[in-house]
């Protein structure tokens, strides 16, 4: 058996000693990376959530937004973990971007409707208990999540809309200004006395206890119809009671008028016969 000389034995030991303690070092900095990372991470992730907190920022988003921050830089913190071990994380980082592209592209309603509710988390063009208009529907905003937005109609359904197609629509807010006008129109024959009609709708409407007195219920001419004068009748009020001052309005108008024989026309049409 050939022997290994020993000037060969000693170069060899000396090269691998000194990987050994390369090696071992970048371990220990790598080590240390890794925890003076998590520490800075969870620093980080508590310094968000109390300027989020300070901005009033919805529970949910902050929550989110949150897991997020933290992922997103412990991902990071892998990534300069495993370069300082003397791992390429070239490929590392290009699979996890070509993940990612597949995700988004595969999830991309999903994206878009989180998009949505981020938005409309942090610019609140409305909040729960707003009535608003919105994508077709009328009604009471229940919930606001990250991907969906539920509101309770005027028939008691429930409405659910994607947080995407929300935020890139038009939305009405009723509730935002505090009071709310209601608008009837109501048709009164050509032969009545058009002052004391308006005089006498005017104070139907000033008695409803619902009705707003700051502005004042206005009553002006708004057509001159086929078959009637029409009205534009325009009680305010506040944004909850606009149903029941709608109805009982119309109600007591239609009353008053009849009182005073104050004729409300329906379309009609003369015919001569030679």
């Amino acid at each position: 058996m050939e022997k290994i000389p020993f000037d060969f034995a000693l170069d060899n030991y000396s090269k691998y000693k000194d990987q050994a303690i390369d090696f071992g070092i970048q371990m220990l900095l790598a080590i240390a990376l890794l925890f003076v990372g998590l520490w800075a991470v969870k620093k980080l992730t508590k310094i968000a959530k109390k300027l989020m907190t300070k901005g009033n920022v919805e529970v949910s988003l902050q929550s989110f937004l949150s897991d997020l921050l933290n992922w997103g830089l412990k991902a990071l913190l892998l990534i300069a973990v495993l370069s300082q071990m003397g791992i390429a994380t070239t490929s590392f980082i290009a699979i996890l971007g070509a993940a990612g592209l597949a995700l988004g592209l595969a999830l991309q309603g999903a994206l878009g409707n989180f998009a949505g509710g981020a938005l409309i988390l942090l610019f609140k063009p409305f909040k729960v208990g707003d009535l608003i208009e919105a994508h077709g529907e009328l009604g009471v905003v229940k919930e606001i999540q990250i991907f969906v937005t539920k509101l309770i109609t005027h028939q008691n359904k429930l409405a659910i809309i994607p947080n995407g197609i929300l935020s890139n629509g038009t939305i009405k807010n009723y509730t935002e200004e505090g009071k709310l006008r209601v608008d009837l129109t109501i048709g009164i024959a050509y032969d009545s006395d058009l002052r004391q009609a308006k005089t006498l709708l005017k104070e139907t409407l000033a008695k409803h206890p619902k009705v707003l007195q700051d502005p004042s219920p206005e009553v002006h001419v708004a057509n001159l119809a086929d078959s009637a004068v029409e009205l534009a009748v325009r009680p305010w009020t506040a944004p909850k009671d606009y149903w029941q001052v709608y109805f009982e309005c119309l109600e007591a108008c239609k009353i008053a008028l009849d009182k005073e024989k104050i004729t409300i026309p329906f379309p009609q049409r003369d015919v001569y016969m030679k």
